[in-house]
């Protein structure tokens, strides 16, 4: 009587990686490139030369992506955005900036 031996099954044990996720700022004519840079230097700890050219970019092509990072994270963010309040160097701003989230393609 022979005995087989089990099969060997191989389980893949590394951490699985979390969908990603882009915040996403818009641009609107109620904010001026200081608000902006400040706004991301404080909420993302960018440096004021990133955060000119992130202001940029959201003047020049409506939108700009600030991060890529997991959804509760990009939640944060956004969320963060949108508290930040209105930019004090325009009479008729409103309140904060507005931001999205969108999963990474």
């Amino acid at each position: 009587m022979s005995q087989e031996a089990a099969p060997v099954v191989e389980t893949d044990n590394r951490p699985k990686q979390q969908p990603r996720y882009n915040v996403v700022l818009w641009n609107d004519e109620d904010h001026t490139y200081e608000y902006v840079i400040h706004m991301l230097k404080e909420l993302f700890g960018f440096n004021i030369d990133h955060g000119f050219k992130l202001a940029t970019k959201v003047d020049n092509n409506g939108r700009v992506i600030c991060l890529t990072t997991t959804l509760e994270h990009a939640e944060f963010k956004r969320d963060q955005i949108h508290a930040y309040g209105k930019d004090e160097l325009i009479a008729n701003c409103q309140g904060s900036m507005y931001a999205t989230i969108e999963p990474v393609a």
